[in-house]
């Protein structure tokens, strides 16, 4: 395929390969426009859209299922350019009301965190909405969760520096504010009634649609935070191998990183019968777009067979003329054959295909890179702590086989009742002829062994989870002990003891 790319109105073109670098962890913002304005320090402000662009690349004819199979494979990369991206979302609340931050208020944490630390805004119809600095953004969730999507790197002693240097910026103008941040999965004390919703085009479109396709989407969208970590793969059959391994492990990660990491045990000021209420928000908001992905584990999957999924779930928007045009409820073959009714005749670029699998939530995303998603937002102290896990098991080849090896019996029936079982009951999950704990003793020392192998003195970032393996006692389970004993049944503590 040949493609052309437009510059002040002139047209050059080159081949589209295979071969292209992709960045590991980066949301990257695309605008459709720069300005040459100063912000008040002199640093350059992006006025823009967010994510998509619209006039970067144009193809020169139709684009084709074979064209995304391509697009997604270009993301294969040898071992010694393989890299670690982590994000991690987190609230912001005053500290006098422990009421959530007003947009007005986020405004002026991100100018003033751009002023002070030379940051580039990221503009939306002349809201700033986010900062970029080289491959670092911060963006805003729906209900103004704060994120850092991190640079690739290539250790995680980078990305505790990182997240460190962050906190860092974020906390010493957000005191002068009076705001703090909390770390947990999802929010222990506010309504959904009460959240502002940020001024971004595409959250107005997906607030309509969630409600259409699930009883719990707004949850998911304005009260929920997590952490992820974004991985490499060589070849189709190592993206295979890691995704079959992440599915795998996911629904009991999602006790090893949901019960390692369950951390939401509080709705509206109570307890709401789970340790990970946002892993649980999962299984009923949008069932078309997330999930455990069963073909996965088919002889027959790769990266055709994910863009197979991916051309079929409904599409939420298309970026066009610098605003967001709902198309929800359509597919991406819709959009290939030209037949959006509110854009008729018009064609995708790779651009609006990134935009669109990037609206998709399985345990485990496909993008140029795997998206190892499934923690609950936690303290400072663990947010390296997932990236280490999964950096242990799938970089490290022997991990990766032993991980394979004990899960290769498991039935999709076993995977999807651990999936629904362990937001409840977490490690005490029962599991075959014992609990899901002992299995997750054994995934950790492989992760440990991963970890020792790289040659990195990764380990210490472990310690977290070692420690909730070793007891068998998530955070979620140490937040309802202190609800229960000295906080006598007062989630407002939560805010002094997950402050960052």
């Amino acid at each position: 395929m040949n493609m052309t790319l437009v510059t002040h109105g002139h047209h050059r073109v080159f081949g589209f390969t295979n071969n292209i670098e992709s960045s590991t962890c980066v949301s990257f913002s695309y605008p459709s426009y720069h300005s040459t304005k100063k912000s008040r320090k002199g640093y350059r402000t992006i006025v823009a859209g967010s994510p998509p662009t619209e006039a970067a690349v144009i193809a020169t004819e139709p684009l084709t299922k074979e064209d995304f199979v391509s697009h997604l494979a270009s993301g294969c990369k040898p071992k010694q350019k393989w890299r670690i991206g982590t994000e991690h979302e987190k609230f912001g609340f005053e500290f006098g009301t422990l009421h959530p931050m007003k947009y007005e208020q986020i405004a002026e944490l991100l100018h003033r965190i751009a002023d002070r630390y030379g940051w580039e805004k990221i503009i939306e119809q002349d809201k700033i909405i986010g900062l970029k600095q080289g491959k670092q953004n911060i963006s805003l969730e729906p209900g103004g969760q704060f994120e850092l999507s991190g640079a690739p790197v290539e250790t995680l002693h980078q990305t505790y520096s990182e997240v460190n240097s962050h906190l860092y910026q974020v906390k010493a103008v957000a005191e002068e504010m009076g705001i703090g941040f909390l770390g947990i999965g999802f929010q222990p004390r506010w309504g959904i009634k009460d959240i502002p919703i940020m001024p971004k085009g595409r959250y107005e479109i997906v607030r309509h649609y969630m409600p259409k396709v699930g009883t719990l989407g707004l949850d998911m969208m304005f009260r929920t935070c997590t952490v992820q970590v974004n991985l490499d793969f060589s070849s189709e059959a190592d993206m295979i191998r890691k995704f079959r391994a992440g599915l795998a492990l996911q629904p009991q990660l999602k006790q090893i990183a949901t019960a390692l990491f369950a951390n939401s045990p509080f709705t509206e000021g109570k307890p709401n019968g789970y340790l990970s209420m946002r892993s649980q928000i999962w299984t009923n908001t949008d069932k078309n777009r997330s999930g455990m992905l069963p073909f996965v584990f088919d002889d027959s999957f790769g990266f055709e067979q994910y863009v197979d999924y991916a051309l079929d779930v409904p599409m939420y928007f298309v970026y066009h003329e610098n605003k967001y045009i709902d198309c929800t409820g359509m597919s991406f073959r819709d959009f290939m054959d030209g037949k959006l009714p509110r854009l008729p005749g018009k064609l995708p670029t790779l651009n609006d295909w990134d935009v669109h699998i990037g609206t998709i939530f399985p345990e485990v995303r496909l993008k140029r890179f795997l998206e190892m998603r499934g923690a609950d937002g936690g303290p400072q102290g663990s947010l390296c702590a997932l990236p280490a896990f999964w950096v242990g098991l799938l970089y490290d080849e022997v991990s990766l086989q032993n991980v394979l090896d004990i899960t290769a019996d498991w039935t999709m029936e076993e995977r999807q009742m651990l999936r629904n079982q362990v937001p409840k009951t977490g490690l005490k999950t029962p599991f075959r002829d014992g609990l899901l704990w002992h299995v997750a003793q054994d995934v950790l020392k492989f992760a440990e062994d991963g970890l020792e192998r790289r040659g990195f003195k990764e380990l210490e970032f472990l310690n977290v989870v070692v420690e909730v393996a070793r007891t068998g006692v998530t955070p979620a389970e140490k937040l309802l002990e202190m609800y229960h004993g000295k906080w006598a049944q007062s989630v407002d503590h939560v805010f002094e003891e997950l402050l960052y």
